[in-house]
């Protein structure tokens, strides 16, 4: 702690502060500079993560030839038959007739009894194999078995069963490892199985005891003598219990054929066979045009906003007055006040900046561009043997009359409507085509204006030195900090200097004092 002006009632400090603050002018100013190009990054990475946003959506939308393709499936009796576009390029149509739906095999076991009742939903959780008996046979589990269970389309799984298991807790097993759902029913006092998957074949169960016997699950040999591999029960059965899974049955376009599910996919077009027929459903395909309206819709009004953006961003105005404020400066100013100098004193971070002028400009020449296509009938030449092509007027799709609108589109969506019921491979070709298609011209755009954008910012994982503004920012905390130990120093130098003032005063104050006793004394 220093305290001057003991001696010469001077306010040492008052006046040090004061000197110090003409010297400080040149370090704020650096430390000024250092704000604006922190906030210069900080918009160079946002509006590099709009470019990225925008490229990436322009991959996943408008550059996909699926996104021009999308259909609507009309079905003459939907009760029995729903068909869905799943990616198909073409259209589609023709007749179904459903024969037979698939089928899952199922099994039941006989009535499960301990003793001479029905096992309760209460037992079936707590009884445990070793002390249960059904019509009076104990359970042969000593220590553990093996169940072993195959359902269509399934691999044998092998299931551990423990004498201290109970019904419930060998189904739990069951609905976890095999392919196999299930339950015990306390109102019939059975065992309800089911194959996961629908389709031809039968669920098999055995086991190295008596297992299946004495939870009656053995499947008595079905009437079909398609099915020659069937279980044969070990006693008489209380009636049928199991039953076959079939394959779904139908005839498409005049080809008979089977699937093992109800729900399958033909063409890229995916099929729901709902109940069986007595008569052929028809269907046809056709392009679903609202779909593909409003994802060109959206490609332009992205387009509108992202230019307009950029061009407010790089025609900013900078006021070159409004400096950035110190912790001094705004701790004298109130918080509105501090929040309109900072709104003009961030302004024009981007101003006339080279990578996003050229970037706009040249989107500009690509959106009048004209690429080759076909017409309707898949034909490149037209009459006169040249070659057809189209472009985004051809769609209703124009630049604004307004030249303060920086190249903005305006949409007629009824001419956009009839291009694409007429050939919507034509609108592909304009916008989304691999080779020369608008978007792709434009996403390439986006990119170079990223990386030359990231060689001046980088980006959050970037050290300094990899990038222009990180350089600069590095260099002026290097300035900072030298400047900072060259006030230090002058500082110490002035108190230093006014500390053998305050001496030099004090002595001759001792002086005079010994002068005036001495006369005094005289």
């Amino acid at each position: 702690m220093r305290i001057g002006g003991l001696a010469s009632g001077i306010d040492t400090e008052s006046i040090i502060r004061d000197m110090m603050k003409a010297h400080r002018i040149p370090l704020d100013k650096i430390t000024q500079k250092k704000q604006y190009t922190q906030w210069q990054l900080d918009d160079y990475r946002s509006t590099n993560r709009d470019l990225r946003k925008s490229s990436d959506k322009l991959f996943d939308t408008v550059m996909k030839q699926s996104t021009y393709m999308k259909k609507n499936v009309s079905v003459s009796d939907e009760k029995a038959v729903s068909i869905t576009a799943k990616g198909s390029t073409s259209d589609f149509s023709g007749t179904i007739e459903v024969k037979r739906l698939a089928t899952q095999a199922t099994l039941q076991s006989g009535v499960l009894k301990h003793g001479d009742e029905k096992i309760t939903d209460a037992q079936a959780k707590t009884l445990q194999f070793k002390d249960m008996e059904i019509k009076k046979d104990q359970f042969m589990i000593s220590g553990k078995d093996t169940l072993t269970i195959t359902a269509p389309g399934k691999d044998a799984v092998d299931i551990e069963v423990l004498e201290t298991d109970t019904i419930d807790s060998l189904l739990a097993k069951i609905n976890e490892k095999s392919g196999v759902s299930a339950f015990f029913d306390s109102g019939t006092g059975k065992i309800a199985m089911s194959a996961k998957d629908s389709g031809k074949g039968i669920i098999k169960i055995s086991s190295k005891t008596n297992l299946v016997e004495n939870l009656k699950l053995n499947a008595p040999k079905p009437p079909d003598p398609d099915n020659p591999d069937a279980l044969v029960p070990l006693f008489e059965p209380e009636g049928p219990r199991a039953s076959y899974g079939a394959d779904a049955k139908f005839t498409f376009n005049g080809l008979e054929t089977t699937r093992p599910s109800n729900t399958f996919t033909i063409n890229g077009f995916e099929v729901s066979l709902k109940q069986a027929t007595t008569s052929p459903v028809t269907f046809s395909s056709s392009t679903d045009t609202d779909q593909v309206l409003d994802s060109v819709v959206e490609f332009v009004n992205d387009y509108n906003e992202m230019i307009e953006k950029l061009n407010s961003k790089i025609k900013e105005k900078q006021f070159k007055s409004f400096h950035p404020l110190s912790a001094e400066q705004k701790a004298d100013m109130k918080e509105k006040e501090i929040e309109l100098w900072e709104e003009k004193a961030m302004s024009g971070t981007l101003k006339g900046d080279p990578a996003l002028s050229s970037m706009l400009n040249n989107l500009r020449s690509i959106m009048s561009a004209s690429v080759n296509t076909t017409d309707k009938d898949g034909k490149s030449l037209d009459k006169e043997g040249k070659q057809i092509t189209i472009s985004l007027h051809d769609l209703g799709i124009e630049t604004t009359s307004n030249y303060l609108d920086n190249g903005k589109l305006t949409i007629n969506e009824d001419k956009l409507r009839a291009k694409i019921s007429e050939n919507p491979n034509a609108v592909y070709d304009l916008i989304g085509g691999k080779d020369n298609g608008i978007a792709q011209k434009y996403r390439t755009e986006l990119q170079d204006a990223q990386k030359k954008i990231t060689v001046k910012a980088g980006s959050s994982t970037t050290v300094n030195d990899n990038y222009a503004l990180g350089r600069s920012m590095k260099s002026m905390d290097q300035q900072i900090e030298r400047f900072e130990r060259k006030l230090q120093m002058m500082e110490d130098r002035y108190w230093k200097q006014f500390t053998a003032m305050e001496k030099a005063f004090q002595r001759a104050n001792d002086q005079s004092t010994q002068l005036m006793n001495s006369l005094g004394g005289m």
